[in-house]
């Protein structure tokens, strides 16, 4: 992809970015009090965040791979649910992949 095709569709992305946002407050406040509303949009972001997690997770490049980084995110994943505090999540799951690398695992 040439330099001029890559920033003609970063401004173009750009743009369109925000035509959203404009939109977004230029909803009637109404119509974002409805529970259903409500309950599509916290999904939302959930699945959004969830697939931005997955593909840092198990991707590299254009390849997926089962390295140290997946079995880090189940330990991150376990010390949620058990309600750890996010700083201990967090030095639980680089504890892992660093345990884990150090052993061998790419």
């Amino acid at each position: 992809m040439s330099p001029t095709a890559t920033w003609l569709a970063v401004i173009g992305a750009s743009a369109v970015v925000y035509a959203l946002k404009v939109v977004g407050h230029l909803v009637p406040e109404h119509w974002l009090a409805k529970p259903r509303v409500a309950r599509t949009a916290a999904l939302v972001t959930v699945a959004l965040l969830s697939a931005l997690v997955a593909v840092q997770a198990a991707t590299t490049g254009k390849e997926l791979v089962a390295d140290a980084r997946l079995p880090a995110l189940a330990v991150a994943a376990v010390a949620l649910v058990l309600r750890a505090p996010f700083i201990v999540v967090v030095v639980l799951a680089a504890a892992t992949a660093a345990g884990l690398r150090a052993l061998g695992m790419a």
